[in-house]
């Protein structure tokens, strides 16, 4: 009796699997379907960006009226336009590469030391991504003002470099964690002095989390605009020259900068996936 019942048992679990699977057929494909019409969203102003900066060039850039490549052939028929991108890429390498550094040296200071004010310092770290950037970029531009401080090109790196710096510490500080100082003893075992240790061991190991951050950081920067508009004086660079430039005529110049930032930025994607396909496969052959 009790087999039977263990039979029966097992027919109608079988029977309960069976039956749910088709909805997890149909779960699968409803997400499938949602990733897909999220992924368009995201995609179309990128798409209409691309496509219009083969527009025919004419006083402005909203209807389609032919594929040309004047624009990218002149791609800098309006002066403003590539001073305000040449603006933005100063300004961003500038505060990228001494947020980076400032960024590190903290980060290593938080994880390595212990001293006093340390929680605090730390939540010091977070308000800035944590403010609004209307009332950081407010702050700041009554601060320089207070100060005397003409606002211009300096004004705007510095800004861009205190708001990048939290997002250089929280993601370097992550990776800082995860060293092992056994290596670092390692090589101060073996009679290497404290900058060799630096450069041959914790800074090779230190690189892919200084990266992120500095591509992070530059993404920000370059990207910014409120906090520009109240630090920057006169000073343009290209979101703010795109915003001022909206109430006449955003020129077609504009998507072409911005189709080619776009593009670079999957060039190297891709380029950094196919390094660390590469090294792992080399990794394996070794193994």
């Amino acid at each position: 009796m009790s087999t039977q019942m263990y039979a029966a048992a097992g027919k109608a679990v079988a029977a309960g699997s069976g039956k749910r699977r088709p909805r997890g057929r149909r779960g699968n494909w409803g997400v499938g379907l949602y990733s897909v019409i999220i992924l368009a969203l995201l995609l179309i102003p990128i798409v209409y960006t691309i496509v219009f900066s083969f527009n025919i060039p004419a006083r402005t850039n909203v209807s389609w009226r032919g594929f040309s490549l004047a624009n990218w052939i002149n791609i800098c028929n309006d002066p403003r336009v590539c001073a305000a991108f040449g603006s933005s890429i100063l300004v961003g390498t500038t505060a990228t590469i001494v947020a980076a550094a400032i960024g590190t040296a903290i980060a290593i200071a938080l994880v390595r030391f212990r001293f006093r004010f340390r929680t605090g310092l730390t939540i010091l770290l977070f308000l800035p991504m944590a403010t609004p950037e209307v009332v950081l970029g407010s702050g700041l531009g009554s601060q320089f003002l207070n100060i005397g401080v003409d606002k211009g090109l300096t004004t705007t790196i510095v800004a861009h470099i205190m708001f990048c710096i939290s997002f250089v510490v929280i993601t370097v500080r992550a990776r800082v964690a995860s060293l092992d100082p056994a290596i670092e003893e390692a090589g101060r075992d073996l009679y290497a002095s404290p900058g060799q240790v630096w450069w041959r061991i914790t800074f090779p190991l230190l690189l892919p989390g200084i990266v992120a951050a500095a591509l992070l950081s530059f993404a920000l920067s370059f990207d910014d605009f409120i906090i520009t508009a109240f630090v920057s004086g006169n000073f343009e660079t290209l979101p703010k020259y795109i915003y001022t430039a909206a109430v006449r005529a955003i020129p077609a110049q504009a998507n072409v900068f911005a189709s080619i930032i776009f593009l670079l930025a999957i060039v190297l994607v891709v380029a950094s996936q196919l390094t660390a396909a590469v090294r792992r496969r080399r990794l394996a052959r070794e193994g």
